[in-house]
Order: C-alpha cells, then sequence, then structure tokens
C-alpha cells in the first residue's frame, strides 16, 4: 500500500462535527469521510450490564434517539477514540488507562458505540472486549511479526494494487474502518492518519485491469470500503464493472459486524445494479450475530448479494471447537456461508492472539462429520511473502498402496478404499481428453514436479 502525497485526506462526500459539535467543511487535514466525533456518548455507572447478545440498543444507550441509533452516519462520527470516552462505558484501573495510553501512541483505538454495546464491560477476557480495546501486550510483544507479512507492499503493481493470483487483483481503496480491530493484518497504516485513493490513483488501478485481460476477478477492500458514501462507492464499481473481461467484484468489508447500520437500502439498490457482486465480511465471535447484523446480512442477500464470512482464528476468543461450532452454525442460520477460518497473520502488535496452527487443525477435525459440512469453514494460511494462501486439514489418508487407500473417518474408524488407475485418458476419446487436459496423467506429472506452475505475480 502507498501513503504517498497523492492520497486523499478527506472527502467532500461527508461532513463531520469540530469539538462543540457544529458541522463544517472538510479540508485537507481530516483523515476521512467520517472522521472521530468527540463526547457524544455517555451511561450512567449505575446502569446494568449488557446482555450476553445484543437485542437491539441496549441500556447503554438508551439516551441516544431511533433516528440517531439508525443512522450510520451517527455511529461513525461518535466513534469511541480516547481513553477518557471509553472510561465512561468500561471500567478501567489507573493502570489499565496507563497501559492503553501506552499502546495508543503506536496502534490508536476506535470502536463504533453499537459494537461497544456488544462488550460486556464486567468481564476483563469478554471476546468482543478483546477485539476492539487495546491490550499493553501489543507493546509488549510488538516486536514479533513483521509490519507487511503479506508483502503486499511489494506484490502492488500500482500503488493500491495487488496482483497475486494470475485472475484476480486486490484494490486497497482506503485505510479507513469504522472500528480498528486489534488483530489487523495492515496495522501498519494506523499511524498514516486516515486516507482514500485520489481519483489518479483509482485510473492507475483501473487502466492495469484493462490492459489484463486475464483479471476476472477484482476485490476492493481496505481499510474498509463501505467508509466510502454510497455514491462515492458507486462511481468506482460501476468503472470496474464497465470492464468488460471482469466477471466478479467482490467486496471486503466487516461493517455487517462493527456497523450494521451502514447496510441501509440504498447501499443494498446500488449494489444490486452491478451484479454479480459477492461480499465477505468478518464475524469471529458467535456473540457478534446480533438481530442488526442478521437484518444487514439479509438485506445484502435480498439485493442480491451472497454473504460468506472470513474468520481469523483468535487465542481466547474463538479458538475452541465450541465457540466455532457456535459461530459458524449461528452463521448458517442467517444464511451467512462459514467460508475461511484464517490462521492470524504474523503481523506486529498481534502475537499475543495467534494461535498454534495445530489449534486450527484440531478445530476443524472436531467439527467434522460433528455438523453440517456447510458449517465447517476452510482452515487458511495466507503464506509470508506473497505466498498466497494455501488450506489444512487433518490427516484422513493414512497410507497409501497400489489401487488402495487406508483412510480414518471422523468418528476414528479405518476404511480401506479402492482406488482407481491415475490414467483417466484411458476410458476417454481423443477429443475428451484433450478437453480435460489429460487429467490423471497430468496429476501425476505434477506430483513428480516435471510439470511447473507459474509462479505468482509477486513471488
Amino acid at each position: 500500500m502507498s501513503t504517498s502525497s497523492g492520497v486523499v485526506k478527506s472527502n467532500s462526500d461527508l461532513r463531520s462535527p469540530d469539538k462543540a459539535g457544529n458541522k463544517k467543511e472538510p479540508n485537507e487535514s481530516k483523515a476521512s469521510e467520517e472522521p472521530p466525533g468527540h463526547g457524544a456518548t455517555s451511561r450512567n455507572r449505575d446502569e446494568e450490564p449488557p446482555g450476553k447478545r445484543n437485542l437491539g440498543r441496549n441500556r447503554l444507550f438508551t439516551h441516544i434517539p431511533n433516528d440517531q441509533w439508525n443512522d450510520w452516519r451517527w455511529h461513525f462520527r461518535n466513534r469511541v477514540t480516547t481513553i477518557d470516552e471509553l472510561a465512561s462505558f468500561i471500567p478501567l484501573s489507573p493502570k489499565e488507562r496507563a497501559q492503553i495510553k501506552l499502546v495508543t501512541l503506536k496502534y490508536p483505538i476506535s470502536v463504533t458505540p453499537y459494537y461497544l454495546s456488544l462488550i460486556d464491560p464486567t468481564d476483563p477476557k469478554d471476546p468482543i472486549r478483546q477485539q476492539a480495546i487495546p491490550s499493553i501486550l501489543e507493546i509488549k510483544m510488538g516486536t514479533i511479526g513483521a509490519e507487511d507479512p503479506l508483502d503486499e507492499i511489494r506484490c502492488s503493481v500500482v500503488p493500491g494494487l495487488v496482483h497475486r493470483y494470475p485472475d484476480r487483483v486486490l484494490i486497497v481503496l482506503t485505510d479507513i474502518c469504522p472500528m480498528l480491530c486489534r488483530h489487523c493484518t495492515r496495522k501498519r497504516e494506523w499511524l498514516a492518519g486516515g486516507w482514500i485513493r485520489t481519483s489518479t490513483e483509482i485510473d492507475a488501478m483501473l487502466n492495469y485491469i484493462r490492459k489484463h485481460n486475464e483479471i476476472r476477478d477484482v476485490i476492493i477492500s481496505g481499510g474498509d470500503p463501505l467508509t466510502l458514501s454510497t455514491p462515492r462507492l458507486e462511481s468506482i464499481i460501476a468503472k470496474i464493472r464497465a470492464i468488460g473481461h471482469v466477471e466478479i467484484i467482490r467486496i471486503g468489508t466487516r461493517f455487517p459486524v462493527v456497523l450494521p447500520q451502514r447496510i441501509d437500502d440504498e447501499l443494498c439498490a446500488m449494489l444490486a445494479r452491478y451484479g454479480p457482486i459477492w461480499l465477505n465480511t468478518h464475524f469471529n465471535h458467535y456473540r457478534e450475530i446480533t438481530p442488526e447484523a442478521a437484518a444487514a446480512c439479509d438485506r445484502l442477500l435480498r439485493a442480491g448479494v451472497p454473504v460468506n464470512n472470513q474468520s481469523v482464528l483468535l487465542r481466547e476468543i474463538n479458538d475452541t471447537v465450541a465457540a466455532q461450532l457456535k459461530l459458524c452454525q449461528g452463521l448458517l442460520r442467517i444464511k451467512v456461508r462459514p467460508y475461511y477460518l484464517f490462521q492470524c497473520d504474523e503481523v506486529q502488535g498481534t502475537e499475543h492472539l495467534r494461535t498454534s496452527v495445530e489449534t486450527g487443525i484440531e478445530i476443524i477435525e472436531g467439527m467434522r462429520g460433528h455438523t453440517s459440512g456447510l458449517a465447517v469453514p476452510i482452515f487458511v494460511i495466507d503464506l509470508p511473502h506473497g505466498g498466497g494462501k494455501v488450506s489444512l486439514q487433518p490427516n484422513y489418508l493414512l497410507s497409501q498402496h497400489e489401487g488402495e487407500l487406508m483412510l480414518r473417518n471422523y468418528q476414528g474408524h479405518l476404511f480401506s478404499y479402492r482406488n482407481p488407475k491415475a490414467a483417466a485418458s484411458s476410458v476417454l476419446n481423443p477429443e475428451e481428453s484433450s478437453l480435460l487436459g489429460n487429467p490423471g496423467t497430468g496429476l501425476m506429472r505434477e506430483a513428480k514436479g516435471v510439470i511447473k506452475r507459474k509462479e505468482p505475480t509477486c513471488a
């Protein structure tokens, strides 16, 4: 990603409040379409903690009128971004305040009122809290890992456009998010002050895509691209859709989880005009599946936008079979497909949240056979140095001999399986064999290393 001087520091589509709460025109010193507000939310200390599920707006925000609570721009303007604001919602000891202040010098805080309402303030280990509130371990273990472990900067063919796989590209449109998730892969951008790609940079990305006919899949990411106003986002999506060889547009966003009010009728109607569009979101814990989140996903689905989920495996948040079963079964109930379970990337400031790879494999093994296959995500490692994604699963193949496999099932029982010969071309006519690319012998040659695949663009 690039944060060159050509990056926009504001957006005229939206206006932000000053410290007195008055609206003001955006200017080049501001970093986002909807920068953080100040001090607009508070609560009575004697109120009860929120329940285990968000059944609508809980008692933290009963004083906020419905029209404001249902307006995503209000939530965005009133994100909690200071320790004093946070302390008005969550009890913090003097030590905790000092530690959080130290962390935020390098890794800031930003939490929407909606997501804050899901936190149990009485539980320091609350899984929602751990995703949103800074931990001193971000600094204590901060030298482990890399700022850009996936080599996105090196793999960028033009600023903001990553071309790692042959047929797809990733557009990093902004570094602005409604919430700064503590496990974020792009934590390196948090101190950049907030930026949105300029028209010139976007044109350069689009020109690259136009010149490469092999690109059929464009992923729009950030930050979070839905921080842009709907008209501005539409102007970009429309230009991508106008490129003839682009078949699929995907949007990566956490808004359905941390600020579902953003998924409004205007946005859904716009997305419906440019399908096929797929949306990948990011539920990590079953308590994030609230009625508001479910309604947001339903609006997308009714607009013809399929919704997949990409979780990150996080220590003491979702690193058990029980937690993943509850999450993935809950996602299916709201018609969201559990797609990926990512091993947490080797990002500086996230080591305390990373689990062992074996933990992920054991979780998949514990889920397989005990719930619908639809509820079992693919466990994936995104390799460092631009190596791309590889999927891992339990080892069900115990041995292989001529014409026979020895396999175990989810219960641990052993089964012998007759293995057909690999030379599938022997039962096909020449035309059929040509169409299939001689699959049997091709597989054998690849296994022996005779056929080499084209290397990723940045590898």
